[in-house]
């Protein structure tokens, strides 16, 4: 479990290097492409195909809500262990994602809005907290297949 201080980096428990913040959907990607292939070969954990997938997908979400709804990735991190894929992202915002109907109230449809909706379907766990300093963190566990 994190604990009240985000980390900034994929694992603060196998005495890596720090790392950068990814500022870019892109970037958390291919940190969570990494340190899932990693941790599932050290620990001997089975990780599907479908579960990389998707938490590419929730990981990608939660950046892209970070960026445009959150004033940017302020922290981020990633861990396996036999509950799932563990993916958390913070950012400057204490508001809660919310899911929004397609369309507004005049009938029309409305861009974007999808993006937190796919992330609770797809993870088993999903959790929102305030940080100490302001902002949140938002962490999603996908199950492990």
């Amino acid at each position: 479990m994190l604990d009240d201080k985000h980390r900034n980096h994929p694992s603060a428990t196998l005495g890596e290097p720090r790392r950068r913040t990814p500022y870019r959907p892109a970037d958390a990607r291919r940190t969570v492409r990494r340190v899932v292939a990693e941790r599932c070969r050290a620990r001997a954990l089975s990780c599907a195909p479908e579960t990389m997938a998707d938490a590419l997908l929730v990981t990608s979400e939660l950046a892209t809500n970070a960026i445009l709804h959150g004033g940017g990735i302020t922290g981020f991190d990633v861990d396996v262990d036999p509950s799932g894929v563990r993916v958390s992202v913070s950012d400057h915002s204490a508001e809660v994602p919310v899911a929004l109907a397609p369309v507004d109230e005049a009938g029309r449809s409305r861009p974007g809005g999808r993006g937190w909706p796919i992330v609770c379907r797809l993870a088993r766990d999903v959790s929102v907290a305030e940080l100490p300093r302001g902002g949140k963190r938002v962490t999603a566990v996908v199950p492990l297949r």
